[in-house]
């Protein structure tokens, strides 16, 4: 069911981007600090807004912070599994199911805008807890209902560029479900499900911006989407994280398919096969390579001569050779190549595999 009355929001949203807020430290009350900037920037919290907060204001002010020049180790410590990796000069990016909940780049490890402090800022592990806290201070200070919102900044799949999103939510609606409602001809939605705690983060982020230190905005003008009795008992920002047989995407493509032959992305089998780069296409002998490595990966027998257009398998048993052959096949497709098996040999102990560019997806 719609939050908003006939499913559409009535009158105007404005956003107040707000000024004034000094360089958070760690152990200072977000609380009183945004009342710094209500003061600055001349606005009185009403009834229906919802208060939209940087993350890393939040980070500063919990410690959450390390001064550990290894970001990959960082990283692995803010990971709860890796959905996709690809190597870059001198790094490897990831990808990866945060602890603080969202799939993003790095578990959300940043080092921009962390003031003198310097080092890693982290993620909350609890956004939403952060949100019910301030939330409650907020409310108890100003005698209003209101929302909160924690913002973080991630790529999204299929598109170019950043957007903020949700990290936590407490006190509103984070989705507005419209299944069951009509469009503007009478037909029946059946699947729309707007994330409206997303919409608002990034729409906040307009005002906010990123390089003008101001980590706070006061969105008014969706009252309708504050939720009545218990926020706890209602989905917050957390829940807008798809897992399990829910995520049709627990990994990335190339991922998929070494994960199914044996070679989980993130491990050390991983990265001893070797990680793919983020252009393919750079070096054909090296996928080459890394497919034969992978293909070759928990057999107890086989071999592979690489040559410059062809891999020689060999195999103690014709059985044993075509399911090299196979696996080899299957590995050559996750570098964007493709063999083409010749006839086994008299003994059926080798073969070569011819290998070319792979033209479609």
């Amino acid at each position: 069911m719609s939050a908003f009355p006939a499913g559409e929001p009535a009158g105007t949203v404005t956003i107040t981007p707000l000024g004034g807020i000094p360089e958070v430290h760690e152990g200072d009350d977000l609380t009183t600090l945004i009342g710094l900037g209500l003061s600055a920037s001349g606005v009185q919290l009403r009834d229906g807004d919802v208060v939209v907060v940087s993350s890393k204001i939040a980070s500063k002010a919990l410690g959450l912070v390390t001064d550990d020049p290894d970001k990959d180790r960082v990283v692995a410590g803010e990971t709860e599994y890796v959905v996709a990796e690809r190597s870059l000069p001198g790094r490897v990016t990831r990808v990866v199911r945060s602890k603080a909940g969202p799939i993003m780049a790095a578990a959300g490890v940043d080092g921009s805008n962390t003031g003198d402090r310097g080092g890693w800022l982290l993620l909350p592990h609890d956004p939403d807890g952060v949100c019910e806290r301030l939330h409650d201070g907020l409310t108890n200070r100003y005698r209003v209902r209101l929302g909160v919102v924690l913002s973080d900044t991630s790529a999204r799949p299929w598109r170019l560029g950043h957007s903020d999103f949700a990290l936590g939510a407490h006190g509103l609606h984070v989705v507005d479900d419209l299944r069951g409602a009509v469009d503007a001809d009478g037909r029946e939605l059946s699947v729309t499900t707007r994330a409206v705690a997303d919409e608002i983060a990034a729409a906040a982020d307009l005002a906010k911006g990123k390089t003008g230190a101001v980590p706070v905005a006061v969105v008014r003008g969706l009252a309708t989407l504050l939720v009545d009795g218990d926020p706890r008992s209602h989905p917050r920002g957390r829940d807008l994280v798809r897992t399990g047989p829910h995520d049709w995407f627990g990994h990335g493509r190339v991922e998929a398919v070494r994960a199914a032959l044996g070679v989980v992305p993130g491990s050390e089998e991983s990265v001893a096969v070797g990680i793919p780069p983020s252009e393919p296409g750079q070096d054909q002998l090296e996928a080459v390579g890394r497919a034969v490595r992978l293909a070759l990966h928990g057999l107890d027998s086989g071999t592979a001569d690489i040559g410059q257009l062809s891999v020689t398998l060999g195999a103690e048993t014709p059985f044993e050779l075509g399911w090299l052959s196979a696996r080899l096949h299957v590995a050559l497709w996750s570098e964007w190549l493709e063999g083409s098996a010749g006839s086994p040999s008299a003994d059926g102990a080798s073969l070569v595999v011819a290998i070319a560019a792979r033209s479609t997806p």
